[in-house]
């Protein structure tokens, strides 16, 4: 575990700074993918839409947001990291904190492009069970839907 990192739950202040780390980190791993949504549009959804209606979490180093997480019911809705902190165990630290806040269960969806998400879902114990042809995402790209369960 990280101790130079804390995870606590974000705030209504911290929406802005959490759709600046999503912005980065989806531009930086899916560079392939088309975006449904421009960056204010982005910005507005977390302020107006996720943080004030979901279970959010952030990872806070020196101050600073450097990843989030967002629970919905059973499914891991976000899980991002600000690109300089991949492979640095911090993903690992957001994902154990939901497997103990959804103890029964959770699942969540990747696009079937994301080698790295895949690989890493996979290796905390989730299971692929679905794949689509993107049809059913704003995006319209192939996803995988994963399920993980104790």
């Amino acid at each position: 575990m990280r101790s130079d990192v804390v995870l606590r739950p974000a705030s209504d202040a911290d929406a802005a700074d959490m759709a600046e780390v999503w912005l980065r980190s989806f531009n930086t791993a899916l560079p392939t993918v088309r975006r449904a949504h421009g960056d204010d549009e982005v910005r507005s959804w977390f302020a107006h839409v996720v943080v004030p209606n979901s279970e959010c979490w952030v990872a806070e180093e020196q101050g600073s947001v450097v990843g989030l997480m967002v629970l919905e019911g059973a499914e891991l809705e976000q899980l991002y990291l600000d690109p300089p902190q991949r492979g640095r165990g911090l993903g690992d630290q957001l994902v154990d904190l939901a497997k103990r806040r959804r103890p029964d269960g959770l699942e969540l969806w990747t696009f079937q492009v994301n080698g790295p998400a895949r690989r890493f879902y996979e290796r905390h114990g989730f299971v692929a069970v679905e794949h689509t042809d993107g049809q059913l995402n704003e995006e319209r790209e192939p996803d995988v839907r994963y399920v993980w369960q104790p």
